[in-house]
């Protein structure tokens, strides 16, 4: 189990290997999230994160091509 201390301005350092876990660094932001008597630490990935995370080697995709993939899918059973 991991601990840390609470300061007199209700501030704490989250430990390394707390931080190692939920894969944060320095500038980072976490969200709390509150369920009874337990609290869940969560980190909050940024959009720019996601950048370059689907590959795709294909010729590029127009607009209509997108769409008409979509229509066509959804008729599908």
């Amino acid at each position: 189990m991991v601990e840390s201390t609470i300061t007199s301005k209700g501030q704490t350092t989250l430990p390394k290997p707390v931080r190692e876990a939920l894969g944060v660094k320095p500038g980072d932001r976490v969200r709390y999230l509150i369920i009874g008597d337990e609290v869940r630490i969560i980190p909050v990935r940024p959009l720019s994160r996601l950048l370059g995370v689907l590959k795709y080697d294909g010729p590029p995709v127009t607009l209509e091509e997108m769409e008409r993939a979509i229509a066509d899918g959804a008729c599908e059973e």
